[in-house]
Order: C-alpha cells, then sequence, then structure tokens
C-alpha cells in the first residue's frame, strides 16, 4: 500500500481542504502517514498571505525529503496557484496543482505511479475556470473540526490576492452543510468553525443567505456547538447579532477584520465600512453579548499610512472594547493596486508599529481574561498532555488550563474560571457536572 503525508500552511480554510485530500486518497487506498514519518507522497498544502510563502515550502520540503529522499512531493493551495513557476524552481517538488486540480484524484494516482525522480510538472487551469465548489471539512487534525461554506472572494481589496488565489465568491446550498455538519457530528466532533474566504457572502451560488445557513444550523439536532471564524463587518447585520444572540449552539465569539482604524487608508484598502459602522457592529455585540470575545484583523505599514493615520488606528483600538488582535505587517504583493500607491512606509516602522499594536493586542487580551474570572463556562478539552496539563478554549475564547486528564480528551466540560497564570486562566470543576466516560473519538 502507498503512504501519503500532509502538512497545512496558512488558514483553516487550508487545514480543511487538506483533510479533505486526504480521505480522497485513503479512500483510493492511499494509507495516511504522520508527517515526520517517511511516506511515498508528500502534499503540501500552501498559503501566500505574506511574502515568506517560498522560505516556508523550502523548510517543509527538505523535512519532508529528510525523511525519505526519494518521496515525491506534491504542492497545493494558493502560492501554487499564484506562483507555480516560482515553485518549479524549489528543489525536491514533483508535482504543482493549481486551485482546480488539488481536489482531483488522477493527478496524485499519476506521481505515485511515476518510477524514480522527475522533472517539476505543473497543473494549474486559469482561475477563470475555478467556478466549482468542493466541500470540505478536516477531522482527527485538531481538537476542533472546520466546515468550508464558502470559497472565493468578490472584494478585490487593494492589497489581497486571494481572488487571483482562489476565484470568485460560491458556496454549496444550506442542504449540502446541514448534511456535512451531520457527517462530521456522527464522527464525535464536538466543535464546527464555519469557515471560508469571506463567510458573510454565502449564496452567491445558490440565492441563498448566510443567516439562513446560520439558523438551520442552529435548529438541527446535533451535539455540537459552531463557531464563525471570521465576518465582514458590513456583512454582520444588526438582525444576525441578535439572533446570535439567542442561539442555542453559536457561540459568543466574533472575529471581525478592520485591517485600519483611518477612514482614509480603509479607503486607499478599498475596504467597504468604515470605522463607524465597525464600531456600532462592536459595540452591538457587548451590548447584547457582554461576555462575547471579539478579535481584530489589522495590517500596518499599509501604503500612506503615515505616523498620524497610525495613531488614529492606534487610538481607534484602544477606545473599542475588542479583546485580541491578529496584526499583520503589509508587505507588497504583485499583481495588487496597492503597489501603484504612493507613500511606502519603510520596513523597520512597518516592524515597530506591528510590535506596537502586540503589545495593544496583549493588554486587551488580558483585561478580558480577568473580566471572566469566577464565572462558569464551557471548555472543550484538547487530547495532549503539556507538562501535565492539558488545554482548551472556552466558548468564548478563553484559554484555559487543568491537571491532564484523559477523560476528559475532547469533551465539553462546565468549570469556572479561577486565576490568570502566564497568559492562560486555570479552571476549577463545577462538581454538578458529572465526569465523563471513556468514548471513541
Amino acid at each position: 500500500m502507498k503512504t501519503a503525508a500532509y502538512y497545512t500552511l496558512g488558514c483553516k480554510l487550508n487545514f480543511a481542504e487538506t483533510s479533505t485530500i486526504a480521505r480522497k486518497l485513503a479512500d483510493a487506498g492511499v494509507e495516511r502517514v504522520e508527517f515526520h514519518e517517511s511516506a511515498d507522497l508528500y502534499v503540501i498544502n500552501s498559503c501566500s498571505v505574506t511574502d515568506h510563502a517560498d522560505k516556508k515550502c523550502r523548510k517543509v520540503i527538505e523535512e519532508a525529503l529528510g525523511c525519505n529522499p526519494s518521496a515525491k512531493v506534491v504542492l497545493v493551495g494558493c502560492y501554487a496557484q499564484l506562483k507555480p513557476e516560482e515553485i518549479k524552481q524549489i528543489p525536491g517538488v514533483t508535482r504543482i496543482l493549481g486551485a482546480k486540480e488539488k481536489f482531483e484524484l488522477e493527478y496524485y494516482q499519476a506521481v505515485l505511479q511515476e518510477e524514480g525522480q522527475q522533472l517539476p510538472s505543473i497543473e494549474r487551469s486559469h482561475i477563470k475556470e475555478t467556478r466549482e465548489f468542493v466541500s470540505s471539512y478536516s477531522f482527527g487534525d485538531r481538537t476542533r473540526t472546520f466546515l468550508k461554506v464558502q470559497d472565493g472572494c468578490d472584494y478585490f481589496c487593494s492589497f489581497c490576492t486571494i481572488p487571483l488565489a482562489r476565484g470568485r465568491s460560491r458556496n454549496p446550498s444550506i442542504s449540502e452543510v446541514l448534511h456535512q455538519a451531520s457527517e462530521a457530528a456522527a464522527q464525535g466532533v464536538k466543535e464546527l468553525v464555519l469557515t471560508g474566504v469571506n463567510i458573510g457572502d454565502f449564496g452567491k451560488s445558490t440565492g441563498e443567505h448566510f443567516s439562513d445557513l446560520v439558523q438551520q444550523l442552529d435548529a438541527l439536532d446535533l451535539d455540537v456547538r459552531y463557531r464563525i471564524s471570521s465576518i465582514e463587518p458590513n456583512l454582520l447585520t444588526a438582525e444576525l447579532i441578535e439572533f446570535l444572540s439567542k442561539s442555542k449552539r453559536f457561540v459568543p465569539h466574533f472575529h471581525l477584520p478592520l485591517q485600519s482604524g483611518s477612514d482614509a487608508i480603509l479607503e486607499r484598502m478599498r475596504r467597504r465600512y468604515r470605522t463607524e459602522l465597525y464600531a456600532d457592529r462592536v459595540q452591538h455585540i457587548k451590548t447584547v453579548m457582554p461576555n462575547a470575545c471579539i478579535g481584530v484583523d489589522v495590517i500596518v505599514g499599509f501604503p500612506g499610512e503615515t505616523l498620524e493615520l497610525f495613531e488614529e488606528t492606534l487610538a481607534f483600538i484602544q477606545a473599542l472594547p475588542v479583546d485580541y488582535l491578529h496584526v499583520f505587517t503589509y508587505s507588497e504583493r504583485e499583481n495588487t493596486t496597492a503597489l501603484r500607491l504612493d507613500g511606502k512606509v519603510p520596513f523597520a516602522e512597518r516592524k515597530k508599529r506591528n510590535r506596537v499594536l502586540r503589545d495593544l493586542s496583549e493588554l486587551k487580551r488580558e483585561a478580558f481574561y480577568k473580566s471572566q474570572l469566577g464565572t462558569v463556562h464551557s471548555v472543550l478539552w484538547e487530547g495532549r498532555e503539556s507538562n501535565g496539563s492539558m488545554l482548551g478554549y472556552t466558548e468564548n475564547y478563553v484559554r484555559v488550563y487543568r491537571e491532564y486528564d484523559p477523560l476528559y480528551s475532547h469533551s465539553i466540560q462546565h468549570v469556572q474560571l479561577n486565576q490568570l497564570n502566564n497568559g492562560l486562566v486555570e479552571v476549577i470543576d463545577q462538581i454538578s457536572i458529572p465526569k465523563p466516560q471513556p468514548t471513541e473519538i
């Protein structure tokens, strides 16, 4: 039996797709092994969000060939779609598959049948030909399962290459998502994370709406909780916020891309909202869900971001009741309109601004964690042991720990948040909640 190992770089969407590719190959008789083991085939799902994609891919390929020098290496993902000729120059690559081809079994089978080392080959359609939605969800890779409900994007922000890497916005039907959610739940999954490129845009392919999807998932009789990975603030409507505040299964955790707290920069970025709308959405969430956790994406060093405009962003975020930041340093990307903008920020200054916002993120996160001490929450525990402890996340995204007990692995437990230690919250058991019995995961 042939064997394959998999490595995922980048977003939750990539994890869902890698897992789906692995299941397809397993159904075709290719056994999955761990990445650090010797395999006949290594599949690397790449990312292009930063300008270090080539360095990351080179490192992963070297590690794979260190396990088996004669193995075949297939590169898929956004980097493969955008820069196949660049990847072709990386030693050790056997085949590069584009966005459309990465789900087609025949290419992997052909690689496995080839004898000896082959020159790198590219199988890649133009992104305009990538119109089909391929359903995906992860399983067994992480404690939470990432369920792909949307792909592609029609927004064309000036800094972003995702529309070129993944194509136009598309989605499955609600009925198909419900089927996949039920299938995942039947395998013992306890949390489903809805993921996509722009999930609030759900419905472009089917004439449905994201709010309809949320309501029907909530009504589904499954023993799972749902988390929304990220949603554009202009697509998070007041009606949806109200529904989520009363939801039976959707957790009070939101990730809202901001990118800049300056309206002048938002306009340059070609974002579809301004700071007033963003602040309104955040305030609405905190009004109806006071314990909700809100995360923020922000980019520093975008062309035209003067020191004054950065300080405008800093002040805006400081004043917002948000709880953590994902901070990205702007990097120049080919085929983006941002390349033509003036006002380039020196890289050293970009790094400095990144550090300022990361420090603010730590302060925000600590304040949120402290605000939750003494309250009761449900925690989904992870399976691994770390220095005698086990880790998990509450429904509102507080990172917690307790003494390791394998009976709690991959189960949900009600706990009281006790004290903050080194960025993690220690919990104590709720006596009224019975200890779970061993189950097959």
